[in-house]
């Protein structure tokens, strides 16, 4: 787990494998000290990822069928960096989400919703030489959950993130400002560095919103963060 220390004071960034209040953790944590095995050679030599097999139309959610889903249109832009603060260029992004009404497009999804024919629910990206990358999509919805009495999942999208190599891979979720439901979420709530849980909410960006299109929103993710980012999912 990342530990920093600022000011003598020891901050852990990563929740604790074992997090009670998210039950199904007690079945994923491990129950053995870990063990770190040597990098190979396909390790720190990969991942390279073709531009030809991922196209621009694979970031537009919202034109992956002949008419467009249902929903509020929303843009989210950020940067990929190395804890260095360096662009971290050519790395697959991928997200997938909930449609607007709060159901994803998985035969395990049972939640009695709406499924929307012409959302996915699913894009990738390449980062670009800037380490920018930008996806067109739906806001998700909210959907209640098994783990707790009255549980509701706030609004998120899940984000796939390569970084320099495969070890590297980080798999996280991207939040939104002034959701009720995140004080009540165990997820969100297992980061238990308070500004570091906050740098898994995007920031609603004014300069990115298109005049009667979309909403914009930012999120910056730096692979192997410290707290002094100014927004860190790691």
């Amino acid at each position: 787990m990342n530990r920093y220390q600022i000011g003598g004071v020891n901050y852990q960034i990563d929740p604790a494998y074992d997090t009670p209040e998210y039950r199904s953790s007690a079945q994923r944590a491990p129950t053995q000290p870990l063990v770190v095995a040597p990098s190979r050679l396909v390790e720190v030599s990969f991942p390279v990822f073709e531009e030809s097999k991922v196209l621009p139309r694979d970031a537009d959610l919202c034109h992956q069928f002949p008419q467009e889903p249902i929903g509020e249109r929303i843009r989210v832009t950020g940067r990929l960096l190395g804890s260095d603060g360096r662009p971290l260029v050519g790395q697959l992004i991928e997200i997938w989400q909930a449609n607007a009404a709060g159901r994803y497009r998985h035969a395990v999804d049972d939640h009695p919703a709406p499924l929307d024919p012409n959302f996915s629910g699913a894009g990738r990206v390449l980062t670009g030489p800037d380490g920018g990358f930008q996806f067109l999509t739906i806001k998700p919805g909210a959907y209640p959950w098994r783990n707790h009495p009255n549980a509701w999942r706030p609004a998120h999208i899940h984000f796939s993130i390569f970084g320099r190599l495969f070890t590297e891979r980080l798999v996280t979720q991207m939040f939104f400002p002034n959701d009720p439901l995140l004080e009540y979420d165990p997820i969100f709530n297992a980061v238990r560095e308070r500004r570091a849980r906050e740098r898994l909410i995007a920031r609603f960006d004014w300069d990115t919103t298109e005049e009667g299109y979309a909403l914009g929103y930012r999120f910056d993710i730096v692979m192997g963060g410290h707290l002094g980012s100014p927004l860190v999912a790691s």
